[in-house]
């Protein structure tokens, strides 16, 4: 993705290879396509053991997704007792790097409670150098096993940057800076909804290959101890599904 700061990427090797099927592997537990996140529904308890991997915290996910499309959310972890326990520190399970839509709360999408999951939101899920860091120290300082990028039906910042890509007009003000880092991932060939939506999703197989070429979240993948998967959220009907 063309930002200002030269990713550190590392070179391709038997490494990079074990470490791209490592993610793969542990996104299979999302569905491809349009088919759902869905799992048996699971719910830590306060006091339970923390997820530490990448396959057990996509079954959370899955879970909380099946909880909040089928309206049997439960809203976890929202106790007194949960909310003194956190005052003294957190152990988020999954990342989560969302858009700013206000109809795409990751904690509600995935029936989270309180430090559950740390959530990073820029407009289109667009990689600053402050995206980077915040998601670096999830993941380095506190051990999170899971990165999902995920991005929306009907995204305003992808379909901001479409039309600007079109019509040759600036945005104001820095929303232009959005749609400069969103433009490599316009889809060509395509037109009007069909383009915007087109480009939803290969914004975020872009942002997810970008996350993963970074060299200390590659290392963390290539040691099975972290997964970096795309999903998009569909509006209409509140399924979470991968982006491959």
């Amino acid at each position: 993705m063309r930002i200002t700061r030269t990713p550190r990427t590392a070179p391709t090797t038997r490494r990079t290879l074990l470490r791209a099927s490592a993610a793969t592997a542990a996104a299979g537990v999302l569905a491809a396509g349009s088919s759902s996140v869905g799992a048996a529904p699971r719910t830590r308890s306060a006091t339970a053991a923390r997820t530490t991997t990448p396959a057990a915290a996509l079954k959370e996910l899955a879970a909380g997704n099946r909880r909040w499309r089928t309206l049997r959310q439960r809203h976890p972890h929202e106790t007194a007792r949960v909310r003194g326990a956190l005052a003294s520190g957190q152990s988020p399970f999954a990342l989560i790097l969302g858009c700013i839509d206000s109809r795409v709360p990751p904690e509600l999408v995935f029936d989270q409670g309180l430090g559950d999951l740390m959530t990073v939101r820029s407009a289109g899920e667009v990689l600053d150098e402050a995206v980077l860091g915040s998601i670096a120290y999830g993941v380095l300082e506190l051990g999170i096993p899971l990165v999902v990028v995920l991005g929306h039906q009907s995204c305003g910042a992808v379909a901001a940057a479409v039309h600007a890509e079109e019509t040759g007009e600036s945005l104001p003000a820095h929303i232009q800076y959005v749609a400069d880092q969103i433009r490599p991932a316009i889809v060509p060939g395509q037109h009007g909804e069909a383009r915007v939506d087109a480009t939803v999703s290969a914004q975020v197989r872009l942002v997810r290959s970008r996350l993963a070429r970074e060299a200390d979240l590659a290392a963390r993948v290539a040691a099975g101890e972290l997964a970096i998967v795309g999903a998009r959220y569909e509006l209409g009907t509140q399924l979470v599904h991968r982006v491959g």
